[in-house]
């Protein structure tokens, strides 16, 4: 069985992509190269609105919120046809890079030096997950992905709710503040948006042992690089929470 709490890699996604298998197979070499591909984009796009939103500030905000809209259309168009991410997965990186770059020269302009720390704790974070995942520290058992799905569920629904309450000028209490609860629930949901990362691991081995189709490697690539800036906005919110208790 393979199933993961993220969205765009879960189990129905291999067994159609097992039906049209080609002659070439995804492999973890590749997977990691699709993926350094999608960060490199990601980075490019993000440096070009993070230097505009520093030179003016405001300036970048039409990118921001287009490169956040493009990103989710994108998002849902690599999830429903899998055999296009070689190049919406390409796209969504260059859109969610002009969102990021914005958000992270926004956050920095308030937290000098925040931006740097959610990089290196993100990278840092995904290596070590990494090597306890390959050292069979950590495995992804049925139990263990069943409660990260659950968990996952329950952080989106609480984010659906607080998005739709703010239009009617209602703020949820406590969790996207700076006291202990709001901290509290900050590490949290960076712990599950980590965890995220051992199911992608998951996700990525069972693919290329089950012999899944070449461009699998970008869908999986994308599925990966969706976790991580996830991860990172996380990361973001809770040093910015914790900043602000100085």
């Amino acid at each position: 069985m393979m199933r993961t709490s993220n969205p765009v890699l879960n189990q129905s996604t291999f067994e159609s992509s097992m039906a049209v298998r080609g002659a070439q197979q995804m492999t973890l070499q590749g997977t990691v190269n699709k993926t350094g591909i999608l960060l490199f984009l990601t980075f490019a796009t993000a440096l070009y609105t993070w230097n505009m939103a520093h030179a003016q500030p405001g300036s970048a905000m039409p990118w921001v919120i287009g490169g956040a809209i493009s990103g989710f259309v994108l998002a849902l168009i690599t999830s429903f046809k899998p055999v296009w991410s070689p190049v919406t997965g390409s796209f969504y990186a260059l859109a969610e890079g002009l969102f990021l770059g914005g958000i992270s020269a926004r956050y920095e302009m308030q937290f000098q030096g925040i931006v740097l720390q959610a990089i290196l704790l993100t990278g840092g974070t995904c290596l070590a997950l990494l090597a306890a995942y390959s050292m069979r520290l950590i495995r992804a058992t049925e139990n263990f992905k069943l409660g990260i799905f659950a968990a996952t569920g329950g952080i989106a629904l609480v984010y659906l709710v607080t998005w739709v309450l703010s239009f009617f000028s209602i703020q949820v209490p406590y969790i996207h503040e700076s006291g202990m609860i709001g901290i509290g629930f900050s590490v949290f949901v960076v712990i599950i948006a980590a965890l995220n990362l051992v199911l992608d691991f998951d996700f990525i081995e069972n693919g290329c042992t089950h012999g899944a189709p070449k461009y699998m490697e970008w869908y999986a690539a994308f599925g990966l690089l969706v976790t991580l800036v996830w991860l990172y906005i996380e990361i973001l919110r809770l040093l910015s929470k914790l900043s602000k208790r100085d």
